[in-house]
Parts: C-alpha cells; structure tokens; sequence
C-alpha cells in the first residue's frame, strides 16, 4: 500500500498544483518517505514558500527533469514515481512551442530512459490531459476517441503518453496515465492560460469580477483536486492499471458560465462576459462529455465531491491557509 511509511514515493513537478495537493493528499494518507523535485520555474509559479508547511516532513530537491545526472539521483530507490512535471499552459505552447516540446517531450523521455536504466520495476504515474482528443466527435468521449488536438500542449501530451506506453511494451515498465480534466482547487495559479477554473477562484478571491469569454454555454467535467490524488493513489495499487492509459473525471458536467455562477455564489462577486480572444476561441475545444467510466469500473474509484462540496472545500482551505 503506499500510505506504507516504508515505500519511497517520488514526485515530480512537486510544487506545482497537482504535485503539492499530492503531495499533501499522501503525507495525511500515512505516506513517510515523500521526495519532490520541481525546477521552481517562475515560468510555472512554483515557489518553496508554498511548501513551508510541510517541508520537514518531505525531502525537497530543485532541479530539472532534463537534467540527466538529477534523475540519476533521485530515479533509484522510488517504488512510486508521479510525473506531474509539465508545461501546461495552452496559449504558452502556441508562443514558444520548442519549449514546450523540450519540457513535455524530451523531459519526458528523460524520465522514461532514466526509469529504464536505473529502476525499471518502479511504477510511473504520469498525469496526461482530457484535450488530446480535440473536439469531441461524438456524444461521449471516452478512450477509443480519436486524437485531434488543437493545440501544441495537447498535441505533446499525446506524444508523451505514447511514449508511457511505448517504454511499458518495449521495456515492461509498469506505466500508467491519467488523463485529467479540469482540476481546480487550493494551490492552483490565477491565470486563465493554466486552466479556467483555477482563474475564476483567483478572481472571486481577489474581488475581481469572474470574466466569462462569450456566453460560457459550453459544457465541461470538472474535478476537485482532493479527488483527482485519491484517483492517482489508486493507480500506484492496482496491477489491472499497468500498461493502460484512462480519463478521470467527474460524472457531472456544468457549462462554464454555470461553474463561474457557482464560484461567485460561494466565494461572493459576479459574472461578467467579453468576446473570446481570437487564439482562445480557434483552441477551445467548445463542449465536450467525457466517460471515465472504464477507470471506475476497473478501481471502484469515484469522486466524492460535487462542484459546490469541492468550492467550499477550497473555500474552507483557502481561509486556513490565509491565517
């Protein structure tokens, strides 16, 4: 189990908004040897000060997953390894693709090599994205959806999960990917480049008006942060999961205008709505309903929050944090 104090888990991208909710989310579950590695990359707004709270009971390194002799380092000895490390702003993909390509690619296959030749029996988790698929084709998209992305983020995130499946076939590394959908929650950036979510709460507690780019009609899952770790936990148990790749996402889905309504509900303000950006609007992938029922199936996982117990979850978070 991994709430075992014995097994060594190691978290990639640590610092950043998946990675220190993981973070986190493990050290309450009972987990005792935790070390994270993040680059702290103003780029991505990770910053050691946001771990202060739990920095003694983890071991943190900075530096970078394209660093070979990092990963030489850290690589051996993790039973667990959770790449959470990624460029993961859309519209920065487009700006400066080569980065991109060199941080989700080319780190990527850092990783996997490193895996390869240091410590191939341990298990990597790595966190993918809903957006490989594109648009959605049909009424339900699940993981026999084609792959149409829309933009070089996406794009290289379906590279990097190839690359996951690729290194489990070739090499027997036990792999497995989650695709996420629109995560939100404490730690996350107030920046609609890194998801709108996590940039409605940021205006709402700022006292900002929660800006809607056009009606806001289209429909989306989305998931609270808390649920999305218990799901990651659930990929470093289950040996059905190895070699696989699935969506995690809630079963409900709301319409952006419906999920700005519900922040300013819960933390006070309003809505307001402006004209798309021409860029956002070409690589938006509008609505789309996606079926994470094939990860359920096989780990019994569901998430336990609805959009309104995840708000006042980070609501009540986001109070403690602030004292």
């Amino acid at each position: 189990m991994i709430s075992n104090r014995k097994r060594k888990i190691l978290i990639l991208g640590g610092a950043g908004f998946v990675g220190q909710n993981l973070t986190r989310f493990l050290l309450r579950r009972g987990a005792g040897a935790v070390t994270i590695v993040d680059s702290l990359d103003p780029l991505f707004g990770s910053t050691r000060e946001s771990l202060s709270d739990i920095v003694d009971k983890i071991t943190f390194i900075q530096g970078d997953i394209r660093d070979p002799k990092l990963l030489k380092r850290v690589i051996p000895g993790a039973d667990v390894i959770f790449n959470c490390v990624g460029q993961t702003s859309h519209p920065h993909s487009l700006i400066d693709p080569f980065l991109d390509a060199d941080i989700n690619c080319i780190g990527t296959l850092r990783v996997l090599t490193a895996v390869r030749d240091f410590n191939p029996k341990a298990r990597v988790i790595f966190t993918g994205s809903s957006t490989v698929v594109g648009r959605g084709e049909h009424p339900v998209v699940d993981e026999t959806h084609p792959e149409a992305p829309l933009d070089i983020y996406s794009a290289h995130k379906g590279v990097a999960e190839k690359y996951h499946r690729i290194f489990h076939t070739v090499y027997d590394i036990p792999t497995v990917v989650l695709r996420f959908a629109n995560l939100y929650g404490p730690y996350g950036k107030n920046d609609p480049s890194f998801g709108f979510v996590n940039h409605f709460l940021g205006q709402a507690i700022e006292g900002k008006p929660i800006i809607v780019w056009g009606d806001g009609a289209q429909t989306r899952n989305v998931l609270f942060i808390e649920d999305a770790c218990e799901a990651l936990m659930q990929a470093a148990e289950h040996q059905k999961l190895v070699g696989t790749t699935h969506f995690v996402v809630h079963d409900d889905h709301h319409t952006v205008r419906e999920v700005a309504e519900a922040i300013a509900e819960t933390f006070g303000g309003r809505v307001e709505s402006v004209p798309w950006p021409d860029v956002r609007r070409r690589i938006d992938v509008e609505s789309v309903r996606i079926s994470g029922a094939r990860f359920q199936k096989l780990t019994g996982w569901r998430p336990k929050h609805s959009l309104r117990q995840g708000l006042e979850r980070t609501k009540k978070m986001f109070k403690q944090k602030s004292k």
